[in-house]
């Protein structure tokens, strides 16, 4: 019987990481799940599922020499599988403002006390160091009524944040 882990990766950035910790997964007979990878800053980050007939400790020993090469932190949580349980987005949400503080707690509580349920989120910083640009990509669900999720938001566009919500076409099949 498999058992099931999140793998949490983060090093800096280089080529080969990801081709690394495949092959060392591939090489141990370790089932691989869904991932998340990209790149933070000047840093790589990796989340990725995995199922293995070993106890985390001998998996932490099975991905060392591929960790340690690339310059890596391996952390290890066992967790449940949970496959083929994808959920269809709806809705984006665009966000874009000067950048400071609480942004994203502001807009994602305010999605969150209107029944949004967030499935993915990527942000930046643009602009230039004078002058920054926070910008925000979410991607997720809610029966909530469209003009009651723009309503939710719309007191921040007062303060110079600019929240767009918009029905997400996917293409299923």
């Amino acid at each position: 019987m498999n058992n099931w882990y999140m793998l949490t990766l983060i090093g800096e950035d280089r080529k080969g990481i990801v081709a690394a910790v495949t092959q060392a997964l591939f090489e141990r007979d370790i089932t691989l799940g869904e991932t998340s990878m990209l790149r933070l800053g000047g840093n790589f980050t990796i989340m990725m599922m995995v199922a293995a007939d070993l106890d985390a400790a001998t998996l932490q020993d099975a991905l060392a020499e591929a960790v340690n090469a690339m310059g890596l932190t391996l952390h290890i949580d066992a967790m449940q599988g949970g496959l083929h349980q994808h959920i269809t987005p709806n809705l984006i949400v665009r966000v874009s403002g000067a950048d400071r503080a609480g942004i994203m707690a502001r807009v994602t509580g305010a999605l969150a006390e209107a029944d949004f349920n967030i499935l993915d989120l990527e942000s930046d910083v643009a602009g230039s160091a004078e002058k920054p640009v926070y910008i925000m990509q979410i991607v997720g669900i809610s029966e909530t009524p469209l003009e009651e999720l723009e309503a939710a938001v719309n007191g921040m566009r007062d303060e110079g944040i600019e929240v767009n919500i918009s029905p997400l076409e996917t293409l299923v099949g």
